[in-house]
């Protein structure tokens, strides 16, 4: 049987672009993470942040139950369970923890938040991002391994409940020149009244307006 990331992210359906490396530097510049900083992407998939990370200067890490899969020179890259088993690495030791669509594929995600916690420096960042729930109900579970849909107030709640402090959730757009022009947020939320997210558009501009993130952080 072939792994989860093999076949789903095969790069002849989902081909490597530049966005990791755009998201990448957007994070870096919102939450002021600075060159040489150490990060852990927990749930780093192929590993496309990972070098999106370290193309920009970070020190990275990841960790991922199917490993063989990354293909980044100089990432250290360990394998783990996450639902429940430990990550791989000493307390207090991470800059910053980053996770990318990773907590909905658990069935329960207090352990894994908890060890996020534990590896992450006192007045370390923890940036998780889910697909947000209410506008992506209707698609969430077209991937089998889905779990656990998420809103801006129960990913709020989590963090929280983990003592992070100065927690926020907000909906995301996973559109680079929205970043660059707050403005053209408008022109998505009309989308969003027109184009049923069931469409899956091949313009991204339009899909990934209808298709939104939860973006979560909080400081240890």
């Amino acid at each position: 049987m072939a792994g989860y990331i093999e076949t789903i992210y095969d790069e002849n359906v989902r081909p490597r672009t530049e966005y990791p490396q755009q998201l990448c530097a957007h994070l870096m510049s919102r939450f002021q993470i600075p060159r040489g900083a150490r990060i852990l992407d927990a749930g780093c998939g192929r590993g496309d942040f990972l070098n999106g990370f370290q193309l920009h200067g970070l020190e990275v890490f990841g960790v991922d139950a199917e490993p063989a899969s990354v293909k980044v020179n100089g990432a250290v890259v360990k394998c783990a369970e996450l639902e429940n088993g430990a990550l791989p690495f000493t307390d207090n030791y991470f800059d910053v923890v980053f996770s990318k669509s990773v907590i909905e594929h658990l069935f329960n995600p207090e352990k894994f938040v908890s060890e996020c916690r534990r590896v992450l420096k006192p007045g370390g960042r923890i940036i998780m991002m889910t697909p947000d729930w209410e506008s992506t109900m209707k698609v969430f579970f077209d991937d089998y391994s889905h779990r656990q849909p998420y809103t801006r107030t129960a990913l709020k709640d989590l963090l929280t409940m983990f003592k992070f402090r100065e927690v926020s959730a907000e909906i995301f757009y996973q559109l680079p020149v929205v970043w660059r022009y707050p403005a053209l947020k408008i022109v998505s939320r009309i989308l969003q009244l027109i184009v049923p997210v069931t469409a899956k558009s091949p313009v991204k501009f339009i899909r990934w307006s209808v298709e939104l993130m939860v973006l979560g952080t909080g400081i240890k």
